[in-house]
């Protein structure tokens, strides 16, 4: 592994990092928002104006060629882009799923006229996309998707529901994974569509979380009529479209455990009293906060082995799965800890424990989510299993019965 940039990489960081100073305002704190205090409408107008901002600069797009708006850079700039501006308070969860997942699956499988009309807006932030794949009953098993999509004439109708689609309660469009064939097998029966979000008969309900927040959104699919011309890919090749749309998440291997969960702990632990004594005496506490120093180091061993991938040209491989099956899970047991050492206090919300409290308390209502999104803790198993240890796969008696038969 090289833990170092390259000349090159070097460069394009102070050049991206010069920019934000010259644009944005650094954090102060690790734990300090963009938004604090903003309405939803507030904060996504802010979201569009950075967009643009950055867009104007070739910074919206990094890895997108030239002649759609981006700036023809490589994955490594993006990782290098996003892990300084992470340094700075500006807007964030808005446009990640329209530039990370969905805009490049439009400029993959889209017809040449829907490019021209999609990506420049939504590249320049005036349009914001979600992705409609998970279902009550096909979470983790896309596969197992039950929207269906009818053929009438020279387009579709749809009908069924989807489930913790991130975003979707402020999105202008989504690409959306539905049942066009019942007789295939599951993964073969599928379509994907480009769906206006705003169109007749899509109901969107915000799902209230434990967190205070609403990010995620049920949505409701009645008799919603979409064109044929805006199929992505062929008909009945839906998994193969999904398949595509999931591997541009390979640029987030610059995420990370924060980086300074460990000297918080020490923070806390110096301030909690157990027995009359600071909590940080006792050697179970001391030997609790070392763990929490491996863990974060492992994770960020293993970015580097991905960071290194990227920037010799190559694409990080299955093992990058590691990361979100181990980092989820530590930062689940890590704030479950640091809200033990407050005692029976720590069932109290920061405005009553101190404002020192809020982002660890953020946290740990945020880590179970981390432990289903984007794959649960069972599926990375497999993944780590069958595709790093090269075990034997899990025993799949579905894969080629029609999808009928399996809903009967």
């Amino acid at each position: 592994m090289d833990f170092n940039d390259s000349p090159a990489e070097a460069a394009f960081r102070a050049e991206a990092r010069a920019w934000l100073e010259a644009n944005g305002q650094r954090r102060q704190h690790v734990d300090e928002r963009f938004g604090e205090g903003l309405s939803e409408a507030e904060r996504i107008a802010a979201a569009k104006a950075w967009q643009a901002k950055k867009a104007a600069a070739s910074y919206a797009a990094i890895t997108w060629p030239k002649s759609m708006g981006g700036r023809g850079g490589t994955p490594m700039e993006q990782v290098i882009y996003t892990q300084e501006e992470a340094k700075f308070l500006v807007p964030q969860q808005v446009f990640e799923i329209s530039l990370g997942m969905c805009l490049p699956t439009v400029a993959s499988w889209a017809a040449p006229a829907l490019q021209a009309r999609y990506l420049p807006p939504g590249i320049a932030g005036q349009e914001i996309w979600c992705q409609l794949f998970s279902e009550p009953s096909a979470g983790s098993d896309t596969g197992g998707i039950r929207t269906r999509a009818e053929k009438r004439g020279d387009g579709w109708i749809i009908n069924g529901q989807k489930v913790w689609t991130s975003g979707a309660h402020f999105c202008d469009y989504g690409i959306l994974l539905a049942r066009s064939d019942w007789d295939k097998p599951k993964q073969e029966g599928l379509t994907m569509f480009m769906i206006d979000m705003k169109a007749p008969g899509v109901e969107v309900r915000p799902i209230h979380q434990m967190s205070g927040e609403s990010e995620f959104n049920e949505v409701f699919l009645n008799d919603v009529a979409i064109p044929d011309s805006h199929r992505l890919g062929p008909e009945c090749g839906g998994w193969k479209v999904m398949l595509s749309t999931l591997m541009h998440e390979r640029l987030s291997v610059g995420g990370n455990l924060p980086t300074d969960l460990h000297h918080r702990l020490i923070a806390l632990a110096k301030s909690c009293r157990w027995d009359n004594a600071p909590a940080l005496e006792d050697t179970r506490v001391r030997a609790r906060i070392a763990e929490t120093y491996l863990q974060q180091h492992g994770v960020e061993l293993i970015i580097s082995r991905g960071l290194t991938a990227l920037s010799r040209g190559q694409t990080p491989g299955p093992e990058m799965s590691v990361i979100k099956l181990v980092a989820a899970k530590a930062m689940q047991n890590i704030t479950g800890f640091a809200l033990e050492l407050a005692g029976p206090e720590g069932i109290l919300g920061y405005q009553a424990l101190g404002d020192e409290w809020r982002y660890i308390q953020r946290l740990w209502l945020s880590a179970p989510g981390a432990r289903l999104a984007g794959g649960t803790d069972e599926i990375l198993r497999n993944v780590i299993a069958e595709r790093v240890l090269g075990l034997p796969g899990e025993v799949r008696t579905d894969r080629k019965i029609p999808f009928r038969e399996l809903t009967q």
